[in-house]
């Protein structure tokens, strides 16, 4: 399959599973006509495949060779895992991490799950960026742990102001999709 075949085969999928119509408040407060639920796709077999891939894909496109890749916890997290798990297929492994909302007040008491070592470059990911702030959150739990941030990877970018947030924190944001591209 051609990577064009894989963006629409992912497209099709996301229409199908992910948009809902109705009214919804955002975790950014907005509220919208509809909802991306990402996860229902990146949760489903191929969706989690084709964003492994084509994530995979957009970073090395980007010239990004992380030694990490993760996100802010629950939407990124089968996103992380689907790019580590396709990067092992193509035999060149990126480690995925989870960022807590909140450091654990026990064990450990980490924020980040699986970091990789202090100094390490990584990718944050995001299911969907809206005004950013979730995706600003990983960044800055990042930076805390020593990791540097090469930039934010997103299945959806609502077009909401998250790319200029992020561009206000040193961060460039890569998408697969814009809302508008797939409504």
């Amino acid at each position: 399959m051609k990577l064009s075949e894989h963006l629409e085969a992912l497209a099709s999928i996301l229409r199908r599973e992910s948009i809902r119509r109705g009214r919804f408040v955002l975790a950014s407060g907005r509220v919208s006509d509809y909802y991306l639920d990402c996860r229902r796709t990146t949760l489903h077999p191929e969706g989690a495949y084709l964003v492994g891939l084509l994530m995979l894909e957009r970073m090395r496109a980007r010239g990004w060779s992380p030694g990490g890749i993760g996100g802010l916890t629950l939407g990124a997290d089968p996103v992380a895992t689907a790019v580590a798990v396709v990067s092992h297929l193509e035999g060149e492994p990126i480690p995925a991490f989870l960022v807590r909302k909140e450091r654990k007040t026990h064990g450990t008491a980490q924020r980040i799950e699986g970091a990789p070592p202090a100094g390490s470059p990584v990718v944050v990911v995001e299911d969907v960026v809206t005004s950013g702030g979730s995706a600003i959150t990983a960044v800055e739990a990042c930076r805390e742990a020593e990791l540097r941030p090469l930039g934010v990877l997103a299945v959806v970018d609502r077009e909401e102001g998250g790319r200029e947030a992020l561009a206000e924190h040193g961060l460039e944001l890569e998408t697969l999709f814009t809302a508008r591209e797939l409504l």
